[in-house]
């Protein structure tokens, strides 16, 4: 089951919205939980910002579990914090990850 809290976080402004701006981007990645790491998945995102991702997922999701990113395309492995899970309608789950320690250029790995 998701587990849909949402964590404090001071990317947050004060009513609760993202300061950091979201871009619509589909970036082939595959995703892999690191307490479990033969089980992958490939998947993509929906949207993306410096410090995140959203992406879509075949499983529910913990917030707090910790979740390795790589881009099919690219080289980049991040390892990112679940923020939120979401039951995506029509099946599977909207996963929100965050990468509190660095900053990701997504265009790099965008399919053009």
């Amino acid at each position: 089951m998701c587990d849909t809290t949402q964590r404090k976080n001071p990317r947050y402004g004060f009513f609760g919205g993202r300061n950091e701006k979201r871009l619509s981007m589909s970036v082939p990645v595959y995703l892999t939980a690191m307490r479990e790491p033969r089980s992958h998945e490939r998947t993509t995102t929906e949207n993306v910002s410096p410090h995140g991702a959203r992406a879509i997922s075949k499983r529910s999701w913990r917030s707090g579990e910790e979740a390795l990113i790589a881009s099919v395309v690219g080289e980049f492995p991040q390892v990112g914090r679940v923020i939120y899970c979401e039951t995506r309608t029509g099946g599977g789950f909207w996963l929100g990850v965050e990468f509190p320690d660095r900053s990701v250029n997504w265009a790099d790995y965008a399919r053009t």
